[in-house]
């Protein structure tokens, strides 16, 4: 994914800020989503999955520092790249900012030019580590890949922050194949690792389950190599 189709969530209590850089993102390209306190912030992150989020440190309901720690305690927004942007230049609010899980801290006014330099330097640090939605991110009880939320424990999935429930074996396939984007699963991997090796199921079975899979994801992601067997692109 490039710097321009990169997602951000601007986050101001102020209408005129909001407006004012997201023309200035939109212009270069990116997609732009807003929120006015940090409560709204964390719903609309949800759902959205932005790349980065520029975080206004005073706002009511929910300051920014109380917002960044409670997105950061999100599985699938553990490597968002979070940028506060405030007026305020004080030492403390900038330590405070870090020790909430901030990755860079932007004071306010900033120039336009200036504001897009330093959103394209933190798009790049997300590149350089490998966390863009092209990636994958395990973190062990969650994948994270493109729209996709794969909550291991309690077995639900997430499409565009919407969650659905999947039957056990259809989970447990889906799992399968987003662990290694690309990687062709032969039939017999599948059957092994979704099933196993004591248990007799029928030809039909693996294709039963991903074409149930495809109705719910899409069709898009889940690939069939005739002969062969199944990959999941992103």
């Amino acid at each position: 994914m490039s710097d321009s189709q990169s997602k951000i969530l601007l986050v101001d209590d102020e209408v005129d800020i909001l407006e004012f850089i997201s023309y200035n993102l939109e212009k270069e390209g990116y997609k732009v989503y807003t929120a006015q306190n940090g409560a709204e912030a964390i719903k609309v992150a949800e759902k959205t999955l932005p790349d980065l989020i520029i975080l206004d440190v005073m706002m009511p309901e929910m300051d920014g520092i109380a917002a960044c720690e409670e997105i950061r305690r999100i599985p699938s927004l553990q490597h968002t790249m979070i940028a506060f942007l405030t007026a305020r230049g004080e030492d403390y609010s900038q330590i405070a900012g870090f020790e909430a899980g901030a990755d860079d801290y932007i004071t306010k006014p900033i120039r336009p030019k200036v504001l897009i330099s330093r959103v394209k330097a933190l798009l790049k640090r997300t590149t350089a580590i490998g966390l863009l939605p092209a990636a994958v991110v395990d973190t062990g009880h969650t994948i994270v890949i493109g729209n996709l939320v794969i909550d291991k424990e309690r077995y639900l999935i997430l499409k565009d922050g919407v969650e659905m429930v999947l039957p056990r074996k259809e989970f447990e396939l889906l799992s399968l194949l987003v662990s290694k984007p690309g990687k062709v699963f032969t039939r017999e991997e599948i059957y092994y690792s979704v099933w196993g090796d004591n248990v007799v199921v029928g030809d039909r079975t693996i294709d039963v389950h991903i074409r149930k899979l495809r109705e719910k994801i899409g069709n898009e992601q889940i690939k069939t190599l005739k002969g062969i067997g199944y990959k999941f692109v992103d």
